[in-house]
């Protein structure tokens, strides 16, 4: 099989849909069935059943599309490893980043990678901070980008601390919130994350919020609070000086400090030995560095 046929294979396996499968080959539909009837008898057996749904892989078809899947990721295993022996930063790299961070900080720190290494090439996964250190586990990602406090042996770079703030139109400070109607509104993130804030609540209040609002992404809960709709707990890196919001921030039990959380890289140390790991750090602590921080 050659690596083009293991591609084809992969990608109709994923999409299941022979429209969708050719347009992310560049092919069209008709090219597309032709080339994987030539697979098919190559094989001299049938790879897919067609229906009205789309494709379904046949036994047969899922052995031949996991061994399409082994070639492929032995290929980009061994050429990581031939470019790691030498000094031009091309290669595929693999991050798992957390969303937060994905949507309000990594875009820009790619835009640089990619203007200095045009010839790297990035595969981004985002998700919770436990499913960015699951990843590498597993072997999905070179690096991840994590918040909060995570439990990791290998590789660790502090990159940045942000302060956490309540967001609101009308609240002033944080005693208003034992006089306000307003919902608290929520966003759904990892456990991590909530228990640093039930933990302040709870230091600070003696009941929960008579009103609550949950939703399922923080940049849905962060337009619910610029639009008035109630107050929400933000870290810094997603807001801006012009948002039009009071924005309080949580301070400890001594009011010394606000409540801050961190964001970390981490990766196992044969990752960092990649050239395009090692461009890729280099960028992030650049930017990492000049990152604005609202406790300043």
């Amino acid at each position: 099989m050659t690596a083009t046929e293991a591609e084809i294979l992969k990608i109709l396996a994923e999409e299941r849909n022979m429209r969708k499968a050719a347009e992310r080959l560049f092919l069209s539909q008709p090219a597309l069935s032709q080339r994987l009837q030539s697979i098919e008898k190559e094989w001299g057996t049938q790879l897919f059943i067609r229906s009205q749904k789309g494709l379904t892989a046949t036994p047969a078809g899922e052995l031949v599309i996991s061994y399409a899947n082994e070639m492929i990721a032995k290929k980009e295993e061994i050429f990581e490893m031939i470019q790691s022996l030498t000094t031009k930063v091309n290669g595929t790299l693999k991050i798992a980043c957390a969303s937060i961070v994905g949507q309000n900080w990594l875009p820009k720190v790619l835009k640089d990678f990619v203007t200095r290494y045009p010839e790297a090439k990035i595969s981004l996964m985002t998700g919770w901070s436990s499913e960015i250190v699951k990843a590498l586990y597993e072997g999905e990602a070179h690096v991840g980008i994590v918040r909060g406090q995570v439990d990791w042996r290998g590789e660790k770079i502090h990159l940045f601390r942000d302060t956490l703030y309540l967001v609101d139109q009308e609240l002033k400070t944080i005693e208003d919130v034992l006089t306000t109607d307003r919902p608290f509104i929520q966003f759904k993130s990892d456990s991590n994350y909530y228990q640093e804030i039930q933990q302040w609540w709870q230091r600070h209040f003696a009941s929960n919020p008579s009103r609550q609002i949950l939703v399922d992404q923080i940049e849905t809960c962060k337009q619910m609070a610029l639009n008035g709709i109630g107050y929400a707990i933000l870290p810094s890196i997603t807001l801006n000086e012009d948002d039009g919001v009071n924005k309080i921030a949580l301070m400890n039990n001594e009011k010394e400090f606000g409540l801050t959380r961190d964001t970390w890289l981490i990766g196992y140390e044969s990752s960092f030995e990649l050239r395009q790991v090692e461009a890729f750090v280099e960028v992030v602590q650049d930017h990492a560095r000049c990152l604005f921080d609202y406790t300043k």
